[in-house]
């Protein structure tokens, strides 16, 4: 009798856990998709502008861990009630539309440098899992972790399962470690942003991508590598595309607009003060 299968994974694998926005890709995964929630009629032309507004500052100045748990309470609320049989339609008809012109040529060089080396190669993001799961599948990671949200009768309820921003990110890479014996310490992170410090400690090798102010201070008093991502280059051009079967999801998530929309509501209650 065989009960390999029944054995716990070998320890000592490495991964190499990636953060999304603003490190594999070059803006928010979030504002990426305003358009198409605008044409299905998940958002108002409103809220369009918000989001490309917000873009512009995620994009010069991120957002902190204050704005995006101020903003969390309000997209909550927004999302409540999409259904989530049009959401999958809008996603799997345009993620690769959206997504494929995004991609830092430097990450993709780093991500097939690490599965050359026979790592592991693991997205972990505060996004929606069910946009999450299938960029990581198109650059090739191994596995995903991102955020949940629970669904009833085919909507959202408004209510997160599991938030992946900051201390949870560690939590889920811990976990992932003892389910799949991952040896962290001789693991790899990278990420953009110091609410992924707690991301970056819980492995013995983690490097900073275009890194904002806090982090990169942190990266010079830990010597840390700090990599410059400066060239997004289409998925095509690079990977072979997946099937409309890997590509087909069940709904956007929250996690996935909280992200970059905090920068957004920051900003815009600073200057009505």
């Amino acid at each position: 009798m065989n009960d390999s299968a029944a054995l716990p994974p070998a320890p000592g694998r490495v991964a190499a856990f990636f953060d999304l926005d603003k490190t594999v890709i070059a803006k928010s995964s979030a504002l990426a998709f305003s358009r198409p929630f605008f044409q299905g009629g998940l958002i108002n032309r409103r809220g369009v502008l918000k989001s490309a507004y917000a873009q512009f500052v995620f994009a010069s100045s991120g957002a902190d861990a204050d704005q995006v748990e101020r903003m969390r309470a309000h997209l909550t609320a927004l999302c409540a009630g999409w259904d989530v049989e049009q959401v999958r339609s809008i996603v799997e008809e345009t993620l690769h539309d959206i997504v494929d012109p995004l991609v830092y040529a430097e990450a993709a060089e780093l991500v097939a440098a690490h599965k050359a080396d026979g790592h592991d190669v693991v997205v972990v993001s505060a996004s929606g899992e069910e946009i999450v799961t299938p960029i990581a599948a198109m650059i090739g990671a191994t596995h995903s972790v991102g955020t949940r949200m629970v669904a009833v009768d085919g909507r959202y309820t408004g209510e997160i399962d599991f938030y992946c921003y900051g201390p949870n990110k560690a939590t889920a890479i811990r976990d992932l470690a003892d389910e799949l014996g991952y040896d962290l310490a001789a693991s790899h992170a990278y990420s953009d942003s110091s609410t992924d410090l707690p991301m970056l400690e819980a492995v013995g090798k983690p490097s900073v991508v275009n890194p904002d102010r806090g982090l990169r201070k942190v990266a010079a008093e830990r010597e840390w590598p700090v990599l410059t991502f400066t060239k997004p280059v289409s998925l095509r051009s690079r990977f072979h595309a997946p099937s409309g079967t890997t590509v087909a999801v069940t709904a956007i998530g929250l996690g996935a607009v909280a992200t970059a929309g905090a920068a957004w509501y920051g900003l815009h209650r600073r200057r009505r003060r």
